[in-house]
């Protein structure tokens, strides 16, 4: 089923500016690769801005609601919410990489609009996470440590191979969107989740049971 002229004009700008950048790109550009006239691009969006806009909007809404997602299982335990998210975020970089790699490589500018989303998303982002740890400690699955570097470490980890795939395909011969690539590296980052946050307590219990 073909896609309506709004969702055409999002995709084209996320492919343009992903691979032209976002000064790279012009309005006529995108209005030629969604095969749409200049005019519609206007009745959506008013203007390259307001695209650069809904990018971030619809990268971070759908980011979010796979971190609520995870958050709805936390009586499960801080462990199995943790790793579910952390399931949930690579899946969502996988299936999207496009706009991952573009949204992220742009947030990493100082601009208005980055000023916008760090008060917006990303702090209710830190909020999740920290309630998870908070979580973890209170029943004794995680360690107390500094909550605001691990946060850091864990999106550097979830953000690094789809900003530098180049680097992954080089290194490690495979692809982000390979689904290889996506068991081995849930994998590790599941593990140092374990290494990172496991309580002393958790360890030893966990050691009794084999």
């Amino acid at each position: 089923m073909r896609r309506n002229a709004k969702d055409e004009i999002a995709a084209a700008a996320i492919f343009l500016f992903n691979t032209n950048g976002f000064n790279g790109t012009t309005i006529r550009d995108i209005a030629k690769k969604a095969k749409v006239n200049i005019a519609n691009i206007s009745y959506y969006f008013q203007n390259k801005n307001g695209l650069l806009e809904y990018c971030f909007t619809i990268y971070f809404e759908r980011y979010m609601a796979e971190i609520e997602k995870g958050l709805g299982e936390l009586e499960k335990g801080a462990r199995h919410c943790m790793k579910n998210i952390i399931k949930n975020l690579l899946v969502f970089h996988c299936e999207n990489i496009p706009l991952s790699r573009f949204v992220l490589r742009e947030i990493s500018l100082d601009s208005q609009m980055v000023r916008e989303i760090m008060s917006t998303y990303l702090v209710k982002e830190r909020y999740y996470l920290t309630r998870i740890l908070e979580y973890g400690v209170e029943k004794q699955e995680y360690k107390k440590l500094n909550g605001n570097y691990f946060i850091i470490q864990l999106k550097g980890m979830l953000s690094m191979p789809f900003i530098n795939s180049h680097y992954i395909s080089e290194v490690l011969h495979i692809f982000p969107h390979e689904k290889h690539f996506l068991d081995k590296y849930l994998g590790a980052l599941h593990q140092w989740i374990d290494s990172t946050l496991s309580s002393p307590l958790w360890k030893n219990e966990s050691y009794a049971l084999l």
